[in-house]
């Protein structure tokens, strides 16, 4: 088994993120689950971890929730500020984020967290 470190952004009540924890459970893998609704990122660990996805910071914002409607649809942020609004509001961050090394992916669906395994 490697030893490259493994992290799991993870939302309990979402049942992506439970599922993409069930399938590395599978595996026999067990990542650090950082339940951002609880421990929010960072401003800079949100710019690192979108380094990881290949994506800007805008693109990691769940434009459905009504958060994001109520007080950013109709703003115009810089990724910065995208990176400030979402670890002020980590509701707004999509789900699950699975960091595996210098790697990441969005588990939507949940079996994109195996491409980096």
């Amino acid at each position: 088994m490697s030893h490259t470190p493994l992290r799991l952004y993870h939302n309990a009540r979402c049942s992506k993120s439970r599922s993409a924890c069930a399938l590395l459970a599978e595996r026999g893998l067990e990542p650090e689950i950082i339940e951002y609704l609880k421990t929010p990122p960072s401003p800079s660990e949100l710019r690192e971890l979108c380094a990881k996805l290949g994506i800007a910071p805008s693109a990691l914002v769940r434009r459905g929730e009504a958060l994001f409607q109520e007080q950013f649809a109709q703003q115009t942020l810089t990724e910065d500020q995208w990176c400030e609004a979402l670890s002020a509001h980590p509701i707004l961050i999509e789900r699950p984020v699975f960091v595996c090394g210098d790697r990441a992916v969005i588990g939507r669906p949940p079996e994109r967290v195996l491409e980096l395994l």
